[in-house]
């Protein structure tokens, strides 16, 4: 078969399935039954259609990094445990049937961001040498469930499906091979996992909330192996047609085709069939309203007007202190003694949150040859997050007096419409999960924004004896929550106050702290945890 008549075939395939998802677009009522009750067919109108959606998405785009401007609320409770799951979408169906299409306006058409769309060809196994060879003349068999590692596989969903941070192979299908370097994924509150062998395991769907295949006629999906391997994969269209007759067919007839009957819903033509994506995006949607969480009203009712609790220090009270205090909470104060004031109370409370990092004897030859006996850092590293914006203004003390440091930033935003804390963005260095945590906020009012920040944490492997949260001022309600949470952070900060007021303003307090350093103007209902937009 030449170039020019495999191009003709391409272009006549399409023009074929255009016309087939024009004509058949109404069809496929009697597999949605079984998804969602009947929907009126009345004029009046639907509060929401999400495929027609013109918005735009909410998110920034950079060269390097995709910035989300909408933001993920709670996943966990009052306690810090998390108490919802990401709802996870399973898609399957046979090789270039359109998963991936579905996958995609599926995303589009929900609207929503964190979204995390995991795709089973991450996880072919790693071939032999010998494999490689029978890979390389097109007489391997991708096809067949022994390909896939199904133990990292569900590893993986499972731990994602948790609000944790995973890390994701990347296969090379080029090489056959996976590349060095793997992809960290964090945040799902929507999972689409789409695969060939996606309804395979039995403990891959224990996992998956909704169970979609992908339905497409045969001759469709073959020209779109064609063009994909051939354009996209670099291979020759001999080697396709013979993997193809030999290990695709056989093995949807054998291992895909028979897990039809274990979804919950089967889409037709793939992803030019609106009807049914709408359906599903509905069923999401509905599902997501059913998880939504209320936290900082149960912070606000929960562990009061009890002591306050072993793991927190606060700087001794000397003349010193509360006159810098005395600088920095008065409204008259101008923005540079502000700062000034604010950069010295920083330093003597990140030199004190060190005191509390593990150490082991050390000893040393003093220059007249005598030894010391001292003491030395025990532990990995030392990594400093910071909360934005007002965190950051901590920074420069922790990298004055901790050479080296690392540093991370976690964005979160109050959201003026359900006063949630919300996740807007995290970028925190690689194997975090070995360090000790210095944690800085300026101020804690209910302590909504620091539970969500330790909570981050958590779910990328940082041990929660090894979290130090620093804070200038701390308000006791913020102080019981995040104890109570965490009962194994430890908490430093220069002054609690005791009163947070009914928009949760620390009382007495220090103001915006942010604004105040800044010379930003505040919002009139400015919280103390409130955060405005980051500066990049």
């Amino acid at each position: 078969m030449s170039a020019a008549s495999v191009e003709e075939r391409l272009a006549q395939m399409d023009n074929e399935e255009k016309s087939c998802s024009v004509s058949n677009s109404g069809g496929g009522d009697g597999s949605l039954d079984r998804l969602l009750p009947s929907v009126s067919m009345g004029i009046s109108p639907r509060k929401r259609t999400t495929s027609q959606c013109k918005s735009e998405p909410p998110l920034l785009r950079t060269s390097k990094r995709t910035i989300y401007t909408a933001g993920r609320p709670p996943w966990y409770n009052e306690h810090g445990t998390q108490s919802k799951e990401a709802f996870v979408i399973g898609l399957c169906g046979g090789s270039a049937s359109g998963k991936t299409t579905v996958a995609r306006k599926i995303i589009e058409a929900l609207d929503v961001p964190w979204v995390v769309l995991l795709s089973m060809d991450s996880f072919y196994k790693v071939l032999s040498p010998e494999e490689q060879t029978l890979a390389a003349s097109n007489d391997y068999n991708f096809d067949h469930p022994d390909a896939f590692d199904f133990g990292l596989l569900t590893h993986t969903l499972r731990k994602l499906k948790q609000g944790k941070s995973v890390k994701i192979p990347v296969y090379d299908f080029t090489t056959h091979g996976r590349q060095k370097e793997w992809k960290t994924v964090y945040g799902a509150s929507v999972i689409i996992f789409e695969g060939i062998m996606a309804f395979a395991d039995k403990e891959l769907l224990k996992l998956l909330d909704m169970k979609i295949f992908v339905e497409t006629d045969s001759d469709i999906r073959l020209v779109r192996r064609l063009r994909r391997d051939i354009t996209e994969r670099g291979r020759e269209i001999e080697g396709v047609i013979k993997q193809y007759n030999k290990f695709v067919k056989p093995a949807f007839e054998q291992y895909i085709e028979p897990t039809m009957r274990l979804a919950d819903l089967v889409v037709p033509r793939g992803g030019g069939n609106m009807v049914a994506i709408d359906l599903i995006v509905q069923h999401v949607h509905s599902q997501l309203e059913e998880r939504e969480l209320s936290v900082r009203a149960a912070l606000a009712s929960a562990h009061q007007a009890q002591p306050l609790p072993q793991t927190l220090s606060v700087l001794e009270s000397t003349p010193q202190v509360r006159g810098m205090h005395t600088i920095i909470r008065n409204k008259e104060t101008s923005r540079d003694e502000f700062i000034f004031y604010s950069k010295r109370l920083m330093r003597l409370l990140i030199e004190r949150a060190l005191s509390f990092l593990p150490s082991q004897i050390h000893i040393v030859q003093t220059p007249q040859g005598e030894d010391y006996v001292g003491r030395t850092f025990y532990g990995k590293r030392v990594t400093g997050v910071s909360i934005l914006r007002a965190g950051e203004t901590m920074e420069p003390a922790l990298r004055a007096v901790c050479k080296d440091v690392r540093i991370g930033k976690i964005l979160i935003q109050t959201n003026q419409d359900t006063g949630e804390p919300e996740l807007h963005y995290l970028r925190l260095p690689k194997d975090i999960g070995e360090d000790h945590v210095i944690l800085m906020d300026c101020t804690v009012s209910t302590g909504a924004a620091a539970m969500m920040a330790v909570r981050v944490l958590l779910d990328h492997d940082v041990q929660e004896d090894k979290i130090l949260l620093v804070s200038l001022l701390m308000a006791e309600m913020g102080v019981h929550s995040v104890a109570y949470a965490f009962p194994q952070v430890k908490i430093i900060t220069t002054a609690v106050d005791k009163k947070v007021n009914d928009v949760f303003h620390i009382i007495p307090g220090i103001g915006n702290f942010g604004d105040r350093y800044f010379g930003t103007d505040a919002p009139p209902d400015w919280s103390d945890e409130e955060m405005d937009e980051p500066s990049y």
